[in-house]
């Protein structure tokens, strides 16, 4: 007599959210990373000024201090080659991870690296940037306390027993309070957690998130000072009209994105050509530092002075294009020698140059289009318009603009889209061999019931049948599935009998006369219900490695139906169909095409 069958327990009731109860830890850990992120940016912040004096002026100096004031000698090229040399040192006996601009090595980290971060990386970042951007590097900061920041949240995930997707929410929110502490952004930061780095919306991840952020932006007045970092008054008062100058301005920023991207990378395959060891290659970015240097001091460095110059109209236009020509050449040349710095401060000057010239034909203030100009350029380059409009937002203080600004960054970022296929950061991790997906959609999966995709008209086997009958119906060409469902007089599921099993009994003497009911070795089969999504269904085959599962009903536990991998694998179809069909409904007739 075969054991009585187990019929496994109801799924449990649908919920608009999969997150639990272990949010609540996140949370409280999320507090700690938050502070410990908003002191290393404090740290970078200081190691930044402190190299900088110290290389430039010969001072023992915290205080930030603009290269404006440099005066053009052979020390403007023979600094930043030393700092680059340090830094090739660094990357290849410390840790190759510190090269490049922070974000990519972030969601790397996040995709391919189970969001783990090796203490050294959290070590060496800070260090080598600040040798990198104090040393003259056209960068920014944030980069390189985003991969910090994101290090620290890891490293502390690491000492408790986390998931990987829980360890992501730490080493996330690490980054976003790192990046609210230096800008004081705390919407832009979950913002950007939300575009670039957790690839999901969940309470589970945002709610950390957002609590690591507003750690930050409390204890910045404490740590590097308070208010937005380049206030920002007036505003635009545009009819319909003006919006279209908005959009244009938009576009003619996105455009420039493109090419800056397109450099970039059209420069570092040019180095990777290069018969010399990458340890080397910052030397070359170094020596065109200090050449740009000769040339222009004021593109040396973060350039927040110019920034605020750009957005306070206290710069001649030709000023400001002799300052982003050079900016932008030495900038592209230097990151693509693989040093170490962020992108955000040298985009925002490069979109704000632009904002500012165009701004000569443009009504209104000066200042309101190179802020126009510089949320455009982040939305397009790095392919985040909410963040590149918060941000601008929040790092001026200034809400009057947000309207203009949504147009101008929903211009860039479409441009960007259509024209190229990946942005300033993904193209980075693509060369690596992982491409990524910047889309989320909701999962067909966990919208759909089973209903939608089973079979209704199954194939069964009586459980009286005898095992003699049963090889010979197995060894009918009639019979092309794997494996069937049992069924009782009644219609009740009692078990399933796959060919493994008839291939088995093939090979073993049989009693006469034994039934399939006495053979069956699965008492308690995967099942599921024609009312659960299909996505738990998926995970129980997943987990149980079964291609063929009956579907029965919860209160009769007769068979209704069946789904097999095929029946998944029919859902992609589905999506694709609804994706590419178009339609036109009219007077209760449809007519329809496929789509390109």
């Amino acid at each position: 007599m075969a054991p009585a069958l187990t019929r496994p327990s109801a799924s449990p009731k649908p919920s608009d959210f999969s997150t639990d109860r272990r949010v609540l830890l996140l949370f409280v850990m999320a507090l700690f990373v938050g502070g410990a992120s908003a002191l290393s940016a404090w740290v970078l912040v200081k190691l930044i000024a402190l190299t900088t004096n110290l290389l430039w002026f010969g001072t023992i100096d915290a205080t930030n201090i603009s290269l404006s004031k440099v005066t053009p000698s052979w020390l403007t090229v023979a600094i930043p080659v030393a700092g680059s040399l340090v830094i090739g040192l660094m990357a290849r006996f410390g840790s190759e991870k510190i090269r490049g601009h922070g974000i990519p090595e972030a969601i790397e980290a996040i995709l391919i690296g189970q969001s783990r971060v090796q203490p050294k990386v959290a070590l060496l970042k800070p260090i080598s940037s600040a040798v990198s951007i104090g040393s003259g590097g056209p960068f920014g900061a944030e980069g390189p306390i985003i991969m910090t920041g994101g290090a620290i949240g890891s490293l502390f995930a690491q000492f408790f027993h986390l998931s990987a997707a829980e360890r992501k929410t730490l080493l996330v929110a690490g980054a976003s309070a790192g990046m609210t502490a230096i800008f004081g952004t705390p919407i832009a930061a979950v913002l950007l957690a939300l575009e670039l780095l957790l690839f999901e919306w969940k309470p589970r991840s945002l709610i950390p998130v957002i609590t690591a952020s507003v750690v930050a932006v409390v204890a910045r007045p404490f740590l590097l000072g308070s208010g937005p970092l380049f206030p920002l008054a007036g505003s635009l008062h545009l009819s319909w009209w003006g919006f279209v100058l908005a959009a244009g301005v938009g576009i003619s920023v996105g455009l420039l994105s493109c090419l800056l991207t397109v450099l970039l990378y059209a420069a570092e395959d040019l180095f990777a050509r290069l018969p010399i060891h990458w340890m080397w290659w910052p030397l070359i970015g170094g020596l065109a530092i200090g050449i740009g240097g000769l040339f222009e001091p004021r593109a040396l460095g973060v350039g927040y002075d110019v920034i605020g110059d750009l957005l306070h109209n206290n710069i001649l236009p030709q000023h400001a294009i002799a300052i982003v020509a050079v900016k932008a050449a030495i900038w592209i040349i230097a990151l693509a020698s693989g040093t170490s710095g962020g992108v955000l401060a040298p985009l925002l000057i490069m979109g704000g140059a632009l904002g500012s010239v165009e701004a000569l034909e443009l009504p209104g203030p000066p200042g309101c289009w190179a802020l126009m100009g510089m949320a455009a350029m982040l939305a397009g380059t790095m392919r985040c318009p909410l963040t590149g409009v918060l941000f601008a937002v929040e790092i001026t203080g200034n809400f009057d603009m947000i309207v203009p600004l949504l147009v101008a960054g929903s211009a860039a970022y479409g441009l960007n889209v259509l024209v190229m296929k990946r942005s300033i950061l993904t193209e980075k991790i693509a060369r690596h061999g992982h491409h990524i997906t910047r889309e989320y959609t909701v999962d067909p999966f966990a919208l759909m019931r089973v209903s939608d995709v089973m079979v209704e008209d199954v194939k069964t086997l009586p459980a009286s049948l005898t095992v003699e009958e049963a090889i010979e119906v197995f060894s009918q060409d009639a019979a092309r599935h794997k494996s069937y469902p049992l069924i009782d007089e009644a219609g009740v599921l009692v078990g399933m009998v796959a060919r493994a099993d008839i291939l088995r009994w093939k090979t073993q003497p049989q009693e006469t006369g034994v039934t399939l009911y006495d053979r069956i070795s699965d008492s308690s089969p995967i099942v599921g219900y024609d009312d659960e999504p299909v996505g738990d269904l998926a995970d129980r085959m997943v987990e149980s490695d079964v291609g063929r599962v009956p579907i029965v009903d919860r209160a009769t536990f007769k068979v209704v139906g069946l789904v097999a991998r095929k029946d998944l694998l029919r859902i992609r179809q589905k999506l694709n169909e609804s994706e590419k069909e178009r339609a036109v409904y009219l007077g209760g007739f449809k007519t329809a095409r496929a789509g390109a």
